[in-house]
């Protein structure tokens, strides 16, 4: 049948019953779930829903974007059923007294694409037996090759008095072919799940696996008031980030570049790099590993 989404036997339809009933608990963070066969940008659609006042809890999914969104502005597509899109709403500025959650401090809000870099580690190794690593600040590598990306945007409160929400998107390569792949401007080549080999893309089983560990981590992050320290997100960012001992140069978001060795991570979730000029601490940036 032309246009079905099961003509495609190595890509089926997620189901939203059965994401639902697996992720929409009373005793978890996610409380809504909308599976969407295309959008624009998850993000967006999360965004959209943040400003009209959407509670903590959403989850999108979308089968297939048509403009998803990433770090300086770019845009991509995505073929259909062939990742993971997925972005979900967050207010961590929101006290939840009944989950023993303080609110966190809007200078804590950087940690959140750094646990989301942990979560996709811990899923893909779980399920897909790869050795996945991260690079700072959160795209996951296999073998060297970008296999997904992690974009958080802050969403301003409804008034100058209400913390802003905060937006956290992923995708991720699960089954694209070598002809599907995008190009990535900075030259790091990019795989998927499938091409690295492996052992499960069964995306149902995938974006289960890794709502579940964004979910374990941000209660743990929450539950500390949004201390990385406490809650042991720095030391699991810091084991799995692969950038962390190597030279690299940094193309920072207002174009300068600068070249040194990456030494670690602060409390900040910065990344340390020690220059020829000094050290210096980065908040962002695209950064390329040398050889």
């Amino acid at each position: 049948m032309p246009g079905s989404p099961y003509t495609d036997l190595d890509r089926p339809p997620l189901s939203a019953a059965r994401l639902r009933r697996a992720l929409v608990t009373p005793y978890g963070p996610w409380n809504r779930l909308e599976l969407r066969a295309e959008t624009g940008s998850t993000n967006a659609d999360a965004a959209e829903a943040a400003q009209a006042g959407e509670p903590e809890g959403l989850i999108v999914v979308a089968e297939r974007q048509t403009a998803g969104r990433g770090r300086r502005g770019r845009v991509w597509q995505s073929p259909p059923r062939a990742g993971i899109a997925t972005s979900v709403l967050l207010r961590p500025g929101e006290a939840v007294p009944e989950r023993g959650w303080p609110a966190a401090p809007a200078t804590a809000y950087g940690w959140l694409p750094l646990l989301a870099g942990v979560a996709l580690v811990e899923a893909v190794a779980h399920l897909a037996e790869l050795d996945a690593v991260l690079k700072w600040p959160n795209d996951l590598l296999v073998d060297g090759a970008k296999c997904a990306g992690i974009l958080a945007e802050a969403v301003p409160g409804a008034s100058p008095a209400q913390p802003p929400a905060v937006v956290l998107g992923i995708g991720l390569n699960v089954t694209l072919r070598a002809d599907e792949l995008p190009e990535n401007p900075t030259g790091l080549p990019a795989t998927s799940l499938q091409l690295a080999g492996a052992a499960a893309t069964d995306r149902d089983p995938l974006l289960r696996a890794l709502l579940r560990a964004v979910a374990d981590w941000y209660d743990r992050w929450r539950t500390a008031g949004g201390d990385a320290e406490t809650s042991g997100l720095r030391e699991a960012y810091v084991a799995n980030c692969a950038t962390i001992g190597l030279p690299v140069r940094v193309l920072l978001p207002a174009g300068e570049e600068l070249t040194g060795t990456a030494t670690g991570v602060d409390a900040d979730g910065q990344l340390l790099v020690d220059t020829a000029t000094g050290p210096r601490r980065l908040a962002a940036g695209d950064v390329l590993h040398l050889r």
